[in-house]
């Protein structure tokens, strides 16, 4: 692959960056997951009650080995896809995707803490290191003239494509924990 010489700006902190981001990011996840759903569950269940019944069942069904599971499946793929941006200069359409679905999922856990009205798995860091890493690393591919035009559909396939993915990571979980498949 040929790389023109801005491509030297885009280096791993920017590629490898999303991984490190996202593994300081869920290692926040893991650490409040088990407490919050003890003392968050009961509360949205009060505060929402037009909830289907089956969300809060399944909501309490994640027990901490599937979310540590499902968090590593992501995790290959949050690796392959910076594995990707690396190897491309940062072009990769799959690496700058994954880059904007991280940002975007940072937004959702600060919305997610707004309509709790606390704080809740996710959202101490969205704001001090999702949000800022992915401005960054966008800024940093800009410059390098390799930053793909970002369109609104973009961004609502990314963050569906986070969603599968997340989607995709428990019933993998689940399959290799033995316990029912996610249909």
């Amino acid at each position: 692959m040929t790389h023109t010489p801005n491509d030297q700006q885009v280096g791993p902190a920017v590629t490898f960056g999303l991984l490190a981001a996202w593994a300081l990011h869920d290692v926040e996840e893991l650490a409040a997951m088990r407490a919050w759903l003890r003392r968050g569950a009961p509360v949205l269940r009060e505060r929402f009650p037009a909830v289907p019944e089956a969300v809060w069942r399944r909501l309490g069904s994640v027990d901490a080995r599937e979310f540590a599971v499902a968090v590593a499946v992501m995790g290959t793929i949050v690796a392959a896809a910076s594995a990707t941006g690396r190897a491309s200069g940062g072009r990769s359409a799959v690496y700058q995707m994954a880059l904007n679905a991280f940002g975007l999922h940072g937004l959702v856990h600060l919305a997610q803490a707004a309509a709790v009205r606390g704080c809740t798995p996710g959202s101490a860091t969205s704001p001090v290191l999702v949000v800022p890493f992915t401005l960054w690393a966008r800024a940093r591919l800009r410059r390098a003239g390799v930053l793909r035009p970002t369109r609104p559909r973009d961004l609502v396939l990314g963050l569906g494509l986070a969603g599968a993915a997340t989607v995709a990571s428990h019933a993998v979980a689940r399959r290799l924990l033995g316990g029912p498949s996610a249909t």
